[in-house]
């Protein structure tokens, strides 16, 4: 099959490799992006030591790079805006390093970012479906989609009703614009709503995609979950404070949030 063009685009996948099961999933979704599209793929691995493993085992044409961080928990909102920052292409598509996307549903999203419908697509709804380790051993083996759209049915739907992590595809500048990452948000969760909620406060165009994200299924250790009691309660503060400010006080707080480094922001701890 020939390879759609995707070259106006970067895929963009911060990660640090804490199981095996990690390390596979990573190897199979960048298999999958480059068996099915022309276009560019940047990793940034963060993480106490430098193994060389994962860029040892990496197509070549994926950049790669690797950040010393001896911080055992992963903050993922600050890799993905070193990540954008790094890069030039039009267009970005942040992806995490477990997912499988439907072709059609990419192509859709891309459609609609190429004719300047949205500015941001998150290209399923409703459905981010985990696969269970037998069903992800299945496409392991195969490699075949359609192994997955077979067995969606026995799948189990995660961060239900509204679910928007995952992935996004965005205009790179109207991105850089809007804030990007809220770095304030440390270790998993709630990162993907606040991002959404702002784009919603600032006027931007978002849109979703029909169709279902395939979660390849992996170990929960402490980068997968709330590192400490109190984060979910903590993380909804910030979440609410954010979605109760007017347009102009948000584009404040991101002008301010600028002018300042990462040193200096008050992380949720």
């Amino acid at each position: 099959m020939k390879k759609i063009n995707l070259t106006d685009f970067t895929f963009l996948i911060p990660l640090r490799i804490d199981t095996v099961n990690r390390l596979e999933n990573t190897l199979i979704t960048i298999g999958y992006i480059q068996a099915n599209f022309n276009t560019h793929v940047s990793v940034l691995e963060a993480a106490g030591r430098n193994t060389g493993l994962l860029n040892r085992l990496l197509p070549q044409e994926v950049n790669h790079v690797f950040i010393e961080d001896m911080d055992t928990i992963f903050h993922r909102t600050r890799y993905i805006n070193q990540l954008v920052k790094s890069v030039d292409s039009e267009y970005i598509i942040v992806w995490d390093t477990d997912i499988i996307i439907p072709i059609k549903q990419l192509n859709k999203a891309v459609e609609l970012l190429r004719k300047r419908e949205v500015d941001f697509v998150t290209p399923f709804k409703d459905k981010f479906l985990d696969t269970s380790d037998i069903i992800r051993d299945l496409y392991i083996q195969s490699r075949d989609i359609d192994i997955l759209e077979m067995h969606k049915g026995k799948m189990k739907p995660l961060y239900t009703p509204n679910p928007v992590g995952g992935t996004f595809l965005a205009h790179r500048k109207t991105y850089i614009e809007s804030g990007m990452e809220n770095e304030k948000f440390y270790g998993w969760g709630r990162e993907d709503g606040d991002r959404v909620n702002r784009w919603k406060i600032l006027g931007h165009r978002h849109q979703h995609v029909e169709g279902e994200l395939y979660h390849l299924t992996h170990e929960r250790g402490i980068n997968s979950k709330f590192h400490s009691p109190n984060q979910d309660s903590r993380k909804m503060t910030e979440l609410n404070r954010n979605l109760a400010m007017s347009k102009e006080e948000l584009r404040k707080e991101i002008k301010y949030q600028d002018k300042l480094n990462i040193d200096q922001i008050n992380i949720i701890t």
